[in-house]
């Protein structure tokens, strides 16, 4: 099933038909599919969202780590003098 620009139109298997000439029970169907569609869409947003936070952390993380590192390879100066 496709949605067409015409929000009374629903074309399926390349057939226009009118939503308002469709029973009852096809009308919920169709319903059900075009919330489907929009939480689908949320959640591709919010999972984009999610995995970029997911790598900001991650390099954060290892940033954070290295610094530590580099840290403890140099000699202090208390050990220098």
């Amino acid at each position: 099933m496709e949605n067409q620009e015409k929000s009374n139109v629903v074309t399926i298997d390349g057939k226009e038909y009118k939503i308002e000439d469709f029973s009852p029970d096809q009308t919920y169907l169709i319903n059900q599919i075009k919330d489907l569609q929009t939480k689908s869409a949320s959640l591709r947003f919010q999972l984009d969202q999610v995995s970029v936070a997911q790598t900001a952390f991650t390099n954060s993380l290892i940033e954070s780590v290295k610094k530590e590192e580099q840290a403890a390879e140099q000699p202090s100066e208390a050990v220098a003098n």
